[in-house]
């Protein structure tokens, strides 16, 4: 009986039909005790942070395994022949097409509250009691942090697309560092703002939608890192190299949706 590998050599077809695996399974029951634990650390329940860290931990072991694997089926099996990769650039096209989606809620949710502020909270925007942070401090400064790692992943895509591995690798180190800066600042910035998630609907929605802001930025900071070892190991090329392009194209997205954030969230709401 013939094994799956010499079935696969005798192929007539350039897609790749993909072994079954256990990490999209394991990916999503994470990403599900993560919410489980979220809603319980919300309410004070004695194991919800515990839950929501288990859930976490296990979304990034899944997102290490998965990626090892579909970095194996490109590097070591040679499966991501053109057809493939044109799919898996219209795949990560529509992941991000359904985070916009996933963020604009937060946005309508802003706008719905701002524009027509309700008496329950004052009948003014933000809601009476809440002291707003000032958009010109951190915030300006992790704009500008953001900008300039969007122009460093570009230096670096384009370095690597001219075969200057040395420019590549300073560039992605370089976006890496200011990414794990603008972490930094938000988390500082979350520890002295004189507001909390569960003052009212401003503290709801600016948590909720920077919170998940910075929790793609450290996704993405990870996805890059990822493509830093890459390069450094000629894992990606000149010819070869969809996985840096997606994790370029994620970048830009979060560079984005910060804009976004910056303007109606920080300068706009805190008027």
């Amino acid at each position: 009986m013939l094994t799956s590998s010499i079935l696969k050599s005798y192929q007539r077809h350039p897609f790749h039909l993909v072994d079954p695996s256990p990490w999209p399974f394991f990916a999503s029951l994470a990403a599900f005790t993560s919410t489980i634990g979220g809603v319980l650390y919300f309410h004070a329940f004695k194991q919800g942070g515990f839950i929501l860290i288990l859930g976490i931990l296990s979304l990034f072991f899944a997102m290490f395994v998965w990626w090892r694997d579909v970095i194996r089926e490109s590097t070591l099996e040679g499966h991501h022949t053109g057809i493939v990769q044109q799919g898996l650039r219209f795949g990560v096209i529509l992941f991000i097409v359904s985070e916009v989606l996933f963020f604009f809620a937060f946005f309508w949710a802003f706008f719905h509250s701002s524009v027509s502020p309700s008496i329950d909270i004052g009948a003014s925007w933000p809601p009476k009691g809440i002291i707003t942070l000032s958009p010109w401090d951190i915030p300006s400064l992790n704009t500008l942090l953001l900008l300039l790692s969007g122009c460093t992943v570009t230096w670096s895509h384009h370095a690597l697309v001219a075969n200057q591995r040395k420019q590549a690798l300073l560039s992605l180190f370089l976006t890496v560092v200011l990414a794990v800066i603008f972490t930094t600042l938000q988390a500082y910035e979350y520890s002295v703002a004189d507001f909390r998630l569960s003052d009212g609907i401003y503290g709801s929605t600016f948590y909720l939608a920077t919170g998940f802001h910075g929790f793609h930025v450290i996704v993405g900071t990870v996805s890059l890192i990822n493509c830093l070892i890459r390069v450094s190991n000629f894992q990606l090329t000149q010819q070869h190299h969809f996985g840096f392009e997606s994790s370029a194209w994620y970048w830009h997205f979060v560079d984005v949706v910060w804009l976004f954030l910056f303007v109606s969230v920080y300068w706009w709401g805190g008027i």
